[in-house]
């Protein structure tokens, strides 16, 4: 299958001109809109923004490569269990993909043709990748309810990472919050609410630069699955670039398969989780997605083998998922819920499936995570 440029796919929004106009100018307003229609009708977007350097990420692909490189023994120091994964490391063959059991998911994927289906998930069990949790958040200023979900970060022990790891991790890790918060920003005026309304939210988020890394010596055979068909538990998911392809999304409206190449400079991928579904009642539903390697991954590791001789052949997913704050009582708006209800009686006049009806039961956000976490074997 050929790569499609992402940007001829999905919409893309430029920050700049809500960074740089007054909110109430119409090219913001306009821009904001978009904003918000790309995620209602995609669940994803292409987001543009200045601040993105290819330097600070490629730095930052460089440490997480070095890091996931080093032996078991040494990653299994950092791991957490205890604290259900949510700071550290989590190791290979620990998180399982939600939809290899979910009823509803499984229905998702059998309304797909059957071209455009993921790779088989049915008998895979847990994923073979790695992940490393590193806090971007505030801390908040009272007891929370959910100390697991908000406990301090962990810095690796050996020499070579350490003195170099919280400032690296720092710099990629608030370039990449600066630009969702500003989109949550420019979702909640597009959606027609205040500014700041998802912002305040997630004050107190605990917020996670997350890369993902994948063994490609031990799983770099062809359609090898890195990550299973899922959606993400958070409010918003944003990518960087990746030296390896493989990355699919399905957009909401087409139930196409979407193969993701990021383009160079100062772009970034952006879906929607389930804390933004649950909060607009459906509205926006969280992005599907899979990481597997394919022709493009192949073709890729063996450019890396005669380009960069001397580095580890290891994926690293460049990602930050955004979270609204553990305590937050998670409460769909009406307003968003009634758009949701008059949406899906459009999509079922006209005979497009939009998936089964979901009951978003008031809860506090970390409840939310809890269910979810334990759904994918990271929580007891």
């Amino acid at each position: 299958m050929a790569v499609r440029d992402i940007s001829k796919d999905l919409p893309v929004i430029d920050l700049d001109i809500f960074r740089t106009g007054p909110l109430d100018s119409p090219a913001v307003i306009q821009e904001c809109e978009k904003a918000a229609t790309a995620l209602i009708i995609y669940g994803a977007l292409v987001l543009h923004d200045s601040r993105v350097s290819d330097d600070d990420n490629s730095t930052f692909l460089d440490l997480m490569e070095d890091y996931f490189n080093q032996p078991e023994a040494e990653l299994k120091k950092d791991e957490r269990p205890e604290l259900s994964y949510q700071v550290g490391v989590t190791l290979e063959n620990t998180e399982k993909p939600k939809c290899a059991v979910d009823e509803s998911c499984l229905r998702i994927i059998e309304a797909l043709e059957p071209a455009e289906r993921p790779l088989d998930i049915s008998g895979h069990s847990p994923d073979p990748k790695c992940r490393f949790f590193w806090k971007m958040g505030e801390n908040p200023p009272y007891k929370t309810e959910f100390p697991s979900l908000n406990a301090p970060n962990v810095i690796p022990q050996a020499d070579f990472l350490s003195k170099r790891w919280p400032i690296i991790m720092e710099q990629w890790g608030t370039c990449m919050k600066n630009a969702v918060a500003d989109l949550a920003d420019m979702v909640a005026l597009g959606l027609g609410l205040s500014a700041d309304t998802f912002r305040q939210a997630g004050r107190f988020g605990p917020h996670l630069l997350a890369p993902t890394a994948s063994d490609l010596v031990k799983y770099g055979q062809a359609d090898t699955i890195l990550a299973g068909f899922h959606s993400d538990l958070n409010f918003l998911t944003i990518h960087g670039r990746s030296r390896y392809p493989g990355l699919n999304i399905w957009a909401r409206n087409t139930g196409k398969r979407i193969p993701v190449r990021i383009l160079e400079g100062n772009y970034l991928l952006v879906q929607a989780g389930k804390q933004l579904e649950h909060i607009t009642g459906g509205l926006i539903k969280a992005g599907y997605h899979e990481v597997v390697v394919n022709e493009q991954t192949l073709a890729a590791i063996e450019r890396r083998k005669h380009s960069f001789p001397d580095r580890p052949l290891i994926r690293i997913s460049s990602t930050f998922f955004w979270h609204l704050s553990s305590d937050y009582d998670l409460v769909p708006i009406p307003p968003l819920s009634e758009k949701a209800r008059v949406l899906r009686a459009e999509k079922a006049k006209d005979g497009i499936p939009d998936g089964d009806v979901v009951e978003y039961r008031p809860m506090k956000v970390g409840e939310q995570v809890r269910n979810e976490l334990k759904h994918i074997a990271l929580m007891a």
